[in-house]
């Protein structure tokens, strides 16, 4: 039997059959947490978005008139549930959190391969590095180019123009890769005076 589409379940939800929204939470929780968790950087953050973004979904979903895909609308759902919750807390994101105190880690397993030590290095230096990158850069780089979205799913999710998308990508991937190369964040920050809402 085929799954049913996002649109189904939706129409059947604004039809008065709650479990749909149930199988629209199921089937799309993780996309929303993983987007969450690049946004915020933190796991209990991102719990705390993802759930946000859900509540938002459920009172909101009645006005979802399937001018855009159901993925694309979670996506603007998400990410301003991110915006807002990094607004309440006032802060900078912080790096992911690695856990427990040293001596109380057991033993790290071996590479599996040489330079599997570096790949992991290098990821959780790109991630920490996205996280210094302005909230509105970052939400397109994740979208784009961790999403693997298109500039038109990305605009359409963020509600800004298709420009806007590829001049905050491109303003962005500068930020990050500057990061990367070990300026500190502000040093010598992309413009944003240019950058149309």
């Amino acid at each position: 039997m085929d799954e049913p589409r996002d649109e189904d379940l939706v129409r059947r939800f604004q039809a008065g059959d709650v479990g749909a929204f149930a199988a629209l939470v199921h089937r799309h929780e993780g996309r929303v947490y993983n987007l969450a968790l690049r946004m915020t950087g933190r796991e209990e953050d991102a719990r705390d978005a993802t759930q946000d973004a859900f509540l938002a979904a459920l009172r909101k979903l009645h006005t979802f008139r399937g001018e855009a895909a159901f993925t694309t609308w979670m996506h603007r759902v998400t990410v301003n549930a991110c915006y807002d919750l990094l607004r309440k807390r006032q802060r900078a994101p912080l790096p992911l959190e690695t856990g427990r105190a040293d001596e109380d880690r057991p033993p790290r397993p071996e590479p599996a391969a040489p330079g599997h030590a570096e790949a992991v290095e290098l990821a959780i230096d790109v991630r920490r590095a996205l996280l210094q990158v302005p909230e509105e850069f970052r939400a397109v780089l994740v979208l784009c180019d961790v999403q693997d979205l298109s500039y038109e799913q990305a605009a359409a999710a963020l509600g800004v123009p298709v420009g806007t998308v590829k001049s905050r990508l491109h303003r962005g991937r500068v930020a990050l890769g500057r990061l990367l190369g070990g300026e500190r964040p502000g040093a010598s920050r992309p413009s944003e005076g240019t950058v149309t809402p």
